[in-house]
Formats: C-alpha cells, sequence, structure tokens
C-alpha cells in the first residue's frame, strides 16, 4: 500500500473519531436542551409567588421567579445555538471523511500504477 493511501487512511480514522466525538457532544446538549425546554415549560404553570430554588453545586439557594425564568431562557438559548454549532460541524466532519475516502479509493484504484482511474479511458482503452 503506498505511503498517501496508509496517510489517508489515518486521516479517515481521525475523522472517525472526530466524528464520534462531535455526536456525543450534540447529544448531550440536545438532552440538555431538552431538559432545560421542559423546566421552562413547567415553570410557566408556576405561580410567580411560589418559593423557588436553584441549585449551585451541592447547595440549594433561594430565587426569585423572574430569575428563575430568565436563567432557563438564556440556557435554552445558549443551548439551541451550541446545537446548531455543533450539527454544522458535524455536518463538516463528514463531508471532510466523504472527501477523503473519496481520494483514497481513487488512490487505490487507480494510483498503484501511476495512471490515472480506470474506467473508459483508462489502460488498454487505445490501441496501437
Amino acid at each position: 500500500m503506498p505511503p498517501e493511501a496508509q496517510e489517508k487512511i489515518e486521516e479517515l480514522q481521525e475523522l472517525q473519531e472526530t466524528a464520534q466525538q462531535v455526536a456525543e457532544q450534540k447529544e448531550q446538549a440536545q438532552s440538555a436542551l431538552n431538559e432545560s425546554k421542559t423546566a421552562l415549560d413547567a415553570l410557566e404553570d408556576i405561580d410567580e409567588d411560589a418559593g423557588m430554588y436553584r441549585e449551585i453545586g451541592e447547595v440549594l439557594v433561594e430565587t426569585d421567579y423572574e430569575s428563575a425564568y430568565d436563567d432557563l431562557e438564556n440556557k435554552v438559548d445558549s443551548l439551541e445555538v451550541r446545537v446548531e454549532q455543533l450539527q454544522k460541524q458535524e455536518e463538516r466532519v463528514e463531508e471532510q471523511f466523504d472527501d477523503l475516502q473519496g481520494e483514497l479509493q481513487q488512490m487505490l484504484q487507480g494510483g498503484a500504477g501511476g495512471g490515472g482511474p480506470m474506467g473508459p479511458g483508462g489502460p488498454g482503452a487505445g490501441g496501437a
């Protein structure tokens, strides 16, 4: 196998690992987004005068309705942006993977003998 092909295979493996990491991050962000949206919906059904607490590490701290609502709304907004960014990153990695895979296939099919791709115009196409 040509050294260039081996390099492409290593790049493909790295891209595959990156794709898995991005997919995991996206899944975590989507899960957090769903949780935050559910909490925001639940908060809308609660009386604004109800006692509220927010978790800070291991401690519950008293807060008011407006602060809790604003914090959740901001969290939802930032998570939506994060999920969107991760989606775009995932698409870019997939595109890079597909391009690299195509280059590798072309290299392995037609590049071994130093000629172009095998096909209608490949070796043996002309006559002498």
